[in-house]
């Protein structure tokens, strides 16, 4: 993992880690319980998960699972759909316009490869998706790794490496650039 930090476990600041993923996990439990229409406590919720305001344009559809919440950050327009997972610890930055499918994973933790050292640390390092990126269903994208402006992520790829700009990757293909052309400024 590039440029990965270590939290060390079994200290006061793992122990601050757990209690905010207790209180992240109990509040997207109480996101998921709600009413599909009710959208005011649904942003609400949102609100509390991430710790502050999210864009009025973000659109997170239940049930969402997250993780730590506090190191999410979202541009304008951005769509979620059901099922994800954000594991956000390492940092999520999300740019304008984005879409994200059903199911898809964004896990920026993890724990060394090292056996002697697998309990002894959380890894971690952030996720970067760019503007115009659309992620397809049930892909999982890696701590690290950034996903360039305008490209594809195809459904079911598990994404461990850098994605450059205007590119499409698929489960069963190696990174392939495709030039996309220029995104057009569309409102949605």
């Amino acid at each position: 993992m590039r440029h990965e930090e270590r939290l060390p476990t079994r200290t006061p600041q793992s122990r601050a880690f757990a209690d905010r993923v207790q209180a992240a996990m109990t509040l997207s439990a109480r996101l998921n319980a709600l009413p599909f229409d009710d959208l005011p406590a649904r942003r609400a919720l949102l609100t509390e998960i991430f710790g502050g305001p999210v864009p009025e344009s973000l659109s997170v559809l239940p049930p969402f699972h997250c993780d730590y919440g506090l190191n999410a950050t979202f541009g304008e327009r951005v769509f979620i759909n059901q099922g994800c997972y954000f594991l956000d610890f390492g940092g999520i930055t999300i740019g304008d316009r984005v879409l994200i499918g059903p199911r898809v994973t964004l896990t920026t933790a993890g724990h060394p490869v090292d056996p002697g050292e697998r309990f002894a640390f959380i890894t971690h390092a952030p996720i970067v998706i760019e503007d115009d990126v659309w992620i397809g269903a049930a892909a999982t994208i890696t701590s690290g790794v950034t996903i360039g402006h305008g490209s594809v992520v195809g459904a079911g790829a598990v994404i461990a490496k850098d994605v450059p700009p205007l590119t499409v990757v698929t489960a069963t293909s190696h990174i392939e650039r495709r030039h996309l052309g220029a995104v057009p400024d569309q409102t949605w």
